[in-house]
């Protein structure tokens, strides 16, 4: 039998909860899943109540509590299907199959379209890429050069991919249609727990963009890490700034 001890753990309100799954992705412990159409905390030994799935609940049903519950067991938890796996696989997910963590390798493109034009090779090394998708352990981000993109940029700017994309781990956020907040918390959480060497902000030359730069020196701050951090503005016309 286990030994029980006072300790933080995560707590889910099923009455909020939706089973939209985006926190159990969140979780490289596998500690959640979607049984039953609600999110559920699968063993208490495999949650290590940090709260990496905190900022994925668009309902606020997952809290922290603090209560009697069986240890954390890394080993136990890595062991188990549900935990995140190893670079190149997909890991196992009971929520949306679209946040499922994966590494992409590129193979040469061959492709040719009419009038002799080749196509671009895509630079995306992995998956997710929306920054309220992706857990802030995903091996991708580990010693990664991260760039976080506004949403309109890779449509005004024509040469994305390989001007500059390639070699770095993408994140896509919008700061003023999506929950800044929320961005702000998962930020803060991949700053803290990988080992991102630097970032790249990517933004409009919009006003609202902006916010992106400001998340950035947010989480930096919030997370204690004074990492490299560049800004690269767009105009609308599709030019670099």
């Amino acid at each position: 039998m286990m030994s029980k001890a006072l300790r933080k753990i995560v707590r889910i309100d099923e009455q909020k909860c939706n089973g939209c799954g985006l926190c159990v992705p969140a979780c490289a412990e596998g500690a959640l899943q979607i049984i039953d159409g609600k999110a559920k905390l699968v063993s208490d030994n495999y949650c290590d109540g940090l709260g990496a799935c905190l900022g994925e609940c668009p309902q606020g049903a997952i809290t922290i509590e603090e209560r009697e519950a069986e240890e954390f067991d890394e080993g136990v938890a890595r062991q188990h299907p549900d935990s995140e796996k190893g670079a190149g696989e997909e890991a196992a997910c009971g929520g949306c199959p679209s946040a499922a963590v994966r590494q992409i390798a590129h193979q040469e493109v061959r492709d040719v379209f009419p009038m002799g034009q080749s196509r671009q090779q895509s630079m995306l090394c992995h998956w997710p890429v929306q920054l309220s998708l992706v857990p802030p352990s995903a091996a991708f981000l580990n010693d990664a050069r991260v760039i976080l993109v506004g949403d309109c940029v890779p449509f005004a700017y024509a040469d994305f991919h390989r001007g500059l994309l390639r070699d770095h781990a993408l994140l896509v956020a919008c700061p003023k249609l999506d929950d800044f907040s929320a961005h702000l918390i998962k930020l803060t959480d991949i700053l803290s727990h990988s080992k991102v060497k630097s970032i790249d902000v990517v933004r409009m030359e919009v006003p609202c963009c902006g916010g992106l730069t400001q998340m950035v020196k947010q989480a930096m701050q919030l997370s204690g890490r004074n990492i490299p951090l560049q800004e690269t503005v767009i105009g609308i016309n599709g030019e670099i700034k």
